[in-house]
């Protein structure tokens, strides 16, 4: 079952929590033991897992890959944001859940992230749910 959100971000930088679209996708498949991909078609975009317990680590995030990968004025490509090209590529583009009992085996303090890097924007994620 494939399932469609949309999501608005208002930075240039992000990682906005996806989590309600993980468990909206999940309850209305009905699914209780299977795989959850999780997609988006973006290239200034990802999609990643990480700690949802402190604020600081989203800033955190945002800070390190931003300074991490400066949007330089020699590079090349023509739009300008070959910066974005960058983070998408070392987040990626999807992440892979695990379901059962009815449950997303995430760890303690794990969340799911849309990250984006060329904002603000308007983007789809894409879940696809597969299982019994």
């Amino acid at each position: 079952m494939l399932f469609t959100f949309e999501v608005d971000t208002h930075e240039r930088t992000a990682f906005v929590n996806i989590d309600a679209f993980v468990f909206e996708a999940l309850e209305k498949s009905g699914v209780r033991s299977g795989i959850m991909t999780v997609f988006t078609p973006h290239t200034t975009a990802g999609i990643t897992i990480n700690e949802n317990a402190d604020p600081d680590v989203v800033k955190d995030l945002v800070y390190g890959i931003d300074l991490t990968f400066d949007n330089k004025p020699a590079y090349q490509h023509f739009e300008g944001n070959s910066d974005s090209h960058m983070k998408s590529s070392l987040t990626g583009a999807s992440e892979t859940l695990i379901i059962e009992k009815g449950e997303v085996l995430f760890g303690t303090w794990q969340s799911l992230y849309f990250a984006e890097f060329d904002g603000p924007r308007a983007r789809r994620v894409h879940i696809k749910v597969i299982g019994d």
